[in-house]
């Protein structure tokens, strides 16, 4: 089965984190997770996470660092997610696909219901 190269960002809004939740009609419905999305054929992954952030949220980011991928094996496809932390920087946050989403402190967010795939990366984003 083909790996599908996803990144992910966890982007600080000051001393918050931003977290969105998946609407009815994606896979994965209401579940939360790392904005982000699907790498395109000769993009690099910090091109990616740049596009998919302004084309999801309608927002600019500034990549900080590079956390470890997780890979993660759904029924019918398997993604590598690629974290990274990163800084709001500019934009009016505007969901486009997704139904909802919260700032919230470090430690809350493991109260949020995850999506499988962003579970490690919220287990190593905490112990940092």
């Amino acid at each position: 089965m083909k790996i599908i190269p996803v990144t992910c960002a966890i982007i600080h809004f000051g001393d918050k984190i931003l977290a969105v939740q998946r609407s009815e009609t994606m896979k994965l419905p209401l579940k939360w997770e790392f904005a982000g999305g699907k790498i395109e054929s000769g993009e690099s992954e910090i091109a990616c996470i740049k596009r998919e952030i302004f084309e999801e949220l309608n927002i600019h980011i500034e990549v900080k660092k590079r956390l470890t991928p997780a890979t993660h094996q759904y029924p019918n496809f398997k993604i590598e997610l690629i974290p990274f932390t990163a800084e709001f920087v500019s934009g009016e946050l505007k969901l486009r696909e997704h139904s909802s989403f919260i700032l919230a402190k470090k430690e809350e967010l493991i109260n949020l219901d995850w999506a499988e795939a962003d579970l490690p990366i919220l287990k190593e984003y905490l112990a940092t």
